[in-house]
């Protein structure tokens, strides 16, 4: 009855995920028509697809590698809602690892799938709760944002968050963690622009970062 009923459920979430998904992409793709037909105006085809290929041989390597990042580490429900709803990095994925470490729920069982597609989908509500009540407080807000005190603040969010958020995982295995950390800070520091290229930087601290695994564990050093 356990099996039916998980079976049944898995089902359910993918038919619901692939609609909804379906459902975004349209929007997505037929935007810009929309936008063109209100305004009275047509596209430039030629332009269009000489504009795309340079971001698409950025992204799509990209979104292989974040497919078969996250899809193993959230399970199916959270990954349709966190590749809809977006911020998986940075709000999605820590959300999921937080709860996945409180309920002491393992990476692939199923209940790692149930509590993330939990986490993944409170965190959505509160990030769309917290998207309106900033939109309605923008203009009374504006002098405090502006604030030049504030400045440095607003600037260091995404690097402390970050770095509180690898820290987490870096301490519990300085074995892997501490060559590729070191090799990817002194190739961004001999060449910065590489800091901008993240897609590309995460690929190679991966293959690195698995090569090693592979190595410590075939001497028996990691466990």
């Amino acid at each position: 009855m356990e099996e039916y009923d998980y079976s049944k459920y898995t089902e359910s979430i993918h038919r619901t995920g692939r609609i909804g998904l379906s459902i975004g992409l349209l929007m997505l793709l037929l935007a810009p028509l929309l936008f063109a037909r209100v305004l009275g105006t047509s596209i430039s085809w030629s332009g269009f697809f000489s504009a795309i290929w340079p971001v698409l041989i950025v992204y799509v390597p990209s979104c292989i590698v974040e497919y078969l990042i996250y899809v193993p580490l959230l399970g199916p429900g959270a990954s349709y809602l966190s590749f809809i709803t977006g911020n998986i990095t940075n709000l999605k994925l820590p959300c999921a690892a937080n709860a996945r470490e409180i309920a002491n729920a393992e990476v692939g069982s199923r209940e790692n799938e149930i509590i993330s597609t939990l986490s993944v989908a409170t965190s959505s509500l509160v990030t769309m709760l917290v998207i309106f009540i900033g939109v309605l407080l923008l203009i009374p807000l504006t002098p405090v944002l502006e604030n030049p005190t504030l400045a440095p603040a607003f600037s260091n969010v995404l690097p402390a968050l970050f770095g509180a958020l690898g820290y987490q995982y870096f301490r519990k295995s300085l074995k892997i963690t501490v060559l590729p950390l070191s090799f990817m800070v002194l190739i961004c520091i001999i060449v910065p622009s590489l800091m901008n290229q993240t897609s590309f930087m995460i690929i190679a601290a991966g293959a690195l970062s698995i090569g090693l695994s592979w190595i410590l564990w075939k001497k028996h050093i990691l466990k």
